[in-house]
């Protein structure tokens, strides 16, 4: 193999490993999938092999990215800025509470940020979200009450909590001022047609 033909290879093994890896896919899946040996894709990854277009054409179709994208390293993603005010208002509150959505990563782990403001009086009641999600809460300003399946747990200013969001939840306000709060949640495996188990490789 050429240096060439080398680099080359050592790429497409980055970028194939990069994106399993984004699958959560075993090597093993990724072959089941693909109809392309374990041994070979072992050989891929590790820049080892030079396959042919036909081999890349169906990892890539498996991986869902283009075979122009397989073929160059993983890019770092540009930074992404959510001015004061930019924020998508995606709920408000019956006295004026609102939960604004301020930053997000992408497919399959997803993690958002969220600002909330529960306004005296406010509840927000979420139904469950898909299994593995995890929410975590820190109260800036006031007191919350966070009620997760049968558990109620009252939060006060600079207060934490991590609890499941796969089961029915609800933020409640039931003091005589406004709080304020910070939601981080966690979605693995969205976008997913299955949710595979976590790449042993």
């Amino acid at each position: 193999m050429n240096e060439g033909a080398a680099e080359l290879a050592t790429a497409i093994g980055v970028r194939v490993k990069h994106e399993r890896q984004q699958h959560r896919w075993t090597l093993d899946q990724l072959a089941e999938g693909t109809g392309v040996s374990r041994r070979m894709l072992v050989n891929i990854e590790q820049g080892a092999a030079n396959p042919s277009v036909g081999t890349l054409l169906r990892i890539s179709g498996a991986l869902g990215v283009g075979l122009p994208d397989l073929v160059e390293p993983p890019r770092s993603k540009p930074m992404k800025v959510t001015r004061r005010g930019e924020g998508a208002v995606l709920w408000t509150g019956a006295h004026g509470g609102r939960g604004v959505l301020v930053a997000v990563t992408e497919p399959p782990n997803v993690v958002e940020l969220w600002d909330w403001t529960l306004e005296a009086g406010d509840r927000q009641v979420s139904e469950p979200h898909t299994a593995g999600t995890r929410e975590l809460v820190q109260v800036h300003m006031g007191a919350i009450s966070i009620s997760s399946g049968v558990q109620t747990v009252t939060l006060n200013d600079r207060d934490a909590l991590s609890f499941p969001g796969d089961v029915a939840h609800a933020y409640v306000n039931g003091g005589a001022h406004a709080a304020r709060f910070s939601l981080t949640v966690f979605d693995p495996g969205v976008g997913s047609a299955t949710r595979m188990e976590r790449a042993d490789a």
